[in-house]
């Protein structure tokens, strides 16, 4: 069984940690990719020192840097910067002790050259292959953000098979705002998800809804919970507000999928 995950609101964190314990959530991190707390050195290290003075799940994972993060750029020095953030992602994640870090595939769909994806898969390929090697005790998972198919994910996963600390991150709203196929995301890449992000939205927009509150149909998502996801460690309900996480806990108890 997946451990189910919610975001901590550092300036609300008792409320948190309220909510993970009545539902044995652990935690997600969002704090670490805003640049600007990134390059404040002091406020990461009190925001760390707060997380550390708590007591916390024993599994929790972090979103990593993902703005401008172009590790597949012809220019190398965009991807000299996106390396130092996607390494000083993964340290921070490991200091503050997560299991996994989530970084974004952020390629721009209207491109279909095939200069432009071969481009992708093989740089990816080679770049997190040897992020994972340099970090083999932390998990890194790959998220599918505009991707309308599940094409270039497979692909890359495919070539990191033999990486066992390497992973997708399915996020099943952006699957079905931005996706073809919502379906054929899981169905391709159901071998290689480690980790899920869910909410719910209208399927036109990336709405950040609580679970059942849109019109995403979650009895689908419920065959697929339990056919499909045998290799998930995670899943975080991405919403931001308590309110709506305890809704969203609230709809899948009742739907059967939390327990």
């Amino acid at each position: 069984m997946p451990k189910f995950l919610i975001i901590p609101k550092i300036n609300n964190l008792d409320e948190s940690l309220k909510l993970a314990e009545e539902y044995s959530f652990g935690f997600e991190y969002n704090d670490f990719f805003i640049p600007d707390t990134m390059d404040n050195k002091q406020k990461k290290k009190e925001i760390i020192s707060i997380y550390k003075s708590v007591k916390l799940s024993s599994y929790n994972t972090m979103h990593g840097a993902f703005f401008d993060i172009i590790v597949f750029s012809e220019d190398k020095k965009i991807r000299d910067v996106a390396d130092y953030r996607i390494r000083e992602s993964i340290e921070t994640a490991l200091e503050i002790g997560a299991k996994g870090v989530v970084f974004h595939t952020n390629h721009t769909p209207m491109l279909k050259s095939d200069f432009y994806l071969k481009g992708w898969i093989d740089k990816n390929t080679e770049y997190f292959s040897r992020i994972c090697d340099e970090y083999e005790n932390i998990d890194i998972y790959l998220e599918n953000m505009f991707d309308d198919t599940p094409f270039m994910l497979k692909n890359l996963s495919e070539n990191l098979s033999d990486k066992n600390n390497f992973g997708v991150c399915l996020d099943y709203a952006h699957a079905n705002v931005f996706g073809v196929d919502a379906d054929d995301f899981v169905k391709e890449l159901s071998a290689f998800i480690k980790h899920l992000h869910i909410n719910d939205n209208d399927l036109k927009d990336d709405l950040h809804l609580a679970v059942g509150d849109g019109k995403i149909d979650w009895n689908i998502f419920k065959k697929h919970f339990e056919e499909d996801f045998k290799n998930a460690k995670s899943i975080l309900i991405e919403t931001s507000d308590i309110n709506s996480q305890r809704k969203s806990a609230e709809y899948l108890r009742t739907i059967g999928i939390l327990k």
